[in-house]
């Protein structure tokens, strides 16, 4: 196991009605600005519940951040921040909106010339604004880890931050709002904390037994109420597990001792970027091509990924770690997730050359747990995934 160190500092508050606690988890005297979507939050009884809260806090206002947080929208809450002296931020919503927060909250202490240097020069955040969460679609893991990724549509690029500073101070996490999310979103939801898990367990044995254990458990959990979730949203224990299972996927802790991968997502990020694809449907379109390709630097962890999670017991090493790919492309299809990408775009040729210049413009040339996946690899991979 390689050594590491663990601080993880986000207060999770979870359970049904647990969102009228905010009037206890933010200070008093704060002025608050208070982050959203596209409104769903004002359908499904999730905004007059914070408001009730909130109600003898000075807020104000921002909605309208969209999937894949904006920066020039982003950029108008900044000016907002700034203008009324907001000393503290609340985002209500799924991973972008909890991203596009975190983006804001190191930028409201940002003093270079752009704030968007902070993801084009990779500056860690060791102290932002502070803000807290709450979940109303779970898939990223955002409320509990300290990365975030935001979108530039003039240029299309899609870029990752982080660090220490940017770790929300509490997120609150009720399952009873999963019931009014549509099919897509939680097919989306289930398919991307898989992939994270994916991400930091499909990589090269180190003897992290508990790590490993924990991973597939989560992946087996995924597994297990996909379904019920998908036919019922409102099946309050299968939302719990979900909602629970997305956060645990990525706070940090299964990736901790262990080397892993983010390949698939580096990838994934430039077909969003280009094309707009949801987020965790090009991860779905990625990681078939991207086991294949590297087959032979994974089958240790796909024959025991088959074995304990698909509970894949007959053929040899390489008939099981091929068994794995197998049951994880067959998963993606059960959440009605298309794996390929001419399935998304009539212009996917050339997509792959694409992919690789930008990823080589930005010195991306060796990615993957070893740092195996250079240039020419990226370009089979995309390749493969048409």
């Amino acid at each position: 196991m390689n050594n590491f160190e663990f601080h993880n500092p986000t207060k999770i508050i979870f359970g049904k009605d647990s969102i009228q606690k905010l009037t206890t988890e933010i200070p008093s005297g704060a002025k608050v600005l208070l982050l959203y979507g596209g409104g769903s939050i004002k359908k499904n009884g999730v905004y007059d519940q914070v408001k009730n809260a909130l109600a003898d806090f000075e807020l104000i206002e921002f909605g309208g951040i969209p999937a894949n947080p904006e920066y020039a929208i982003l950029m108008d809450a900044l000016e907002l921040i700034k203008k009324e002296n907001i000393t503290f931020l609340l985002a209500v919503g799924g991973g972008s909106v909890i991203d596009g927060t975190k983006f804001l909250s190191s930028a409201a202490l940002f003093t270079g010339k752009e704030p968007w240097d902070i993801l084009t020069q990779h500056i860690r955040t060791y102290k932002g604004m502070p803000f807290g969460t709450v979940l109303t679609l779970p898939a990223t893991g955002s409320e509990m880890n300290s990365s975030a990724v935001v979108t530039r549509a003039e240029t299309k690029e899609k870029l990752g931050m982080g660090g220490p500073g940017l770790f929300p101070q509490f997120s609150i996490l009720d399952p009873q709002v999963v019931h009014s999310i549509p099919p897509r979103q939680i097919a989306n939801g289930l398919a991307d904390s898989f992939t994270h898990v994916l991400e930091q367990y499909m990589t090269y044995p180190v003897g992290a037994l508990l790590q490993d254990r924990i991973a597939e458990g989560i992946m087996q959990s995924i597994v297990e109420i996909a379904p019920i979730i998908l036919k019922d949203p409102s099946n309050y224990n299968a939302a719990a597990n979900f909602m629970w299972n997305c956060t645990m996927a990525l706070n940090g802790l299964i990736q901790k001792g262990v080397p892993s991968d983010w390949a698939i997502h580096v990838m994934g990020h430039e077909l969003t970027a280009l094309y707009g694809i949801d987020h965790a449907r090009t991860l779905a379109i990625l990681t078939g091509s991207h086991y294949s390709h590297n087959f032979e630097a994974k089958k240790d962890k796909l024959a025991q990924y088959a074995t304990r999670v698909w509970n894949v017991q007959e053929g040899s090493l390489d008939e099981k770690a091929k068994k794995g790919i197998e049951k994880t492309v067959a998963f993606f299809h059960s959440l009605g997730i298309k794996t390929k990408l001419s399935e998304y775009t009539p212009d996917y040729k050339g997509t792959a050359e694409e992919v690789k210049r930008r990823l080589v413009s930005r010195g991306q040339t060796a990615i993957g747990e070893r740092g195996i996946v250079k240039p020419e690899d990226v370009l089979k991979i995309v390749e493969a995934a048409y």
